[in-house]
């Protein structure tokens, strides 16, 4: 079932959007060459605590963590360690939700550690504008298939393809929610699009094939060819006037 959120919803989801944005900033920041995963992973928990939130992902489903940090072939869900030190040329993705007043925010960026080469950047760059054009799909009236339609038109385009096995969501009281929101579909198709609809639109980009495998450790989600992996989110209200972005500081 999709749960229309109401005003006075939404303005409790919105203090969790804002927290979980400005978490994943502060571990944008802890990405520098020589840094570990779980120095990103501290800096993500620190920020969440110091606003009187909870890591929505720490011990959701047994993950561990409280941020998400995966590391160039990782797509998703690769799991902060003190072991994984960030080098030269490598790409983050970093994957936040916090919880507050009974709601969340989910959001995740990909972030570049130093100099990155034109290949790494040019994936950035289409994975954030998909992302971008996938947001700009999400008007009242328009279907969910809308939204997957402009981000897989986009990113194919652009030489890219679009990680099938993992998708968007409804986000709200719960991090996972109806409906599902491909990256990928038929335009006109799918759950309709009505105000008061809270969805985390979430782009997984990669530079080769689309095929992805989990590794030994049941969380950490790979490209299956070996090839470079992007991811950028947002927690998105359907308005009447059209989309607003939540997961912004």
């Amino acid at each position: 079932m999709i749960v229309i959120k109401t005003a006075a919803e939404i303005e409790l989801m919105k203090e969790a959007c804002r927290i979980s944005a400005g978490a994943l900033k502060a571990g944008g920041e802890a990405v520098v060459p020589g840094a570990t995963t779980e120095d990103v992973d501290a800096a993500v928990r620190d920020y969440i605590r110091s606003e009187g939130a909870k890591a929505t992902f720490l011990g959701y489903g047994g993950f561990p963590k409280s941020a998400c940090v995966s590391v160039n072939e990782e797509v998703i869900h690769g799991i902060p360690s003190r072991k994984r030190r960030l080098k030269e040329g490598d790409i983050v993705s970093i994957d936040v939700g916090a919880f507050k007043n009974g709601f969340t925010g989910d959001n995740a960026a990909t972030y570049a550690v130093g100099q990155i080469d034109g290949r790494a950047q040019k994936l950035l760059d289409v994975t954030r504008e998909a992302l971008r054009l996938g947001i700009a799909a999400a008007k009242p009236g328009n279907r969910v298939g809308d939204i997957g339609h402009a981000v897989q038109a986009y990113a194919e385009e652009n030489g890219c393809s679009v990680v099938r096995d993992f998708v968007g969501h409804g986000v709200g009281r719960e991090l996972h929610e109806e409906p599902e929101v491909p990256n990928y579909g038929r335009a006109g198709h799918g759950a309709r699009l009505v105000p008061g609809m809270t969805i985390a639109i979430e782009p997984m980009l990669c530079l080769g094939g689309y095929e992805v495998e989990v590794l030994d450790n049941d969380w950490t989600v790979v490209t299956r060819d070996g090839s470079l992996s992007a991811h950028f989110e947002h927690s998105v209200l359907i308005t009447k006037d059209g989309p607003l972005v939540l997961t912004v500081i």
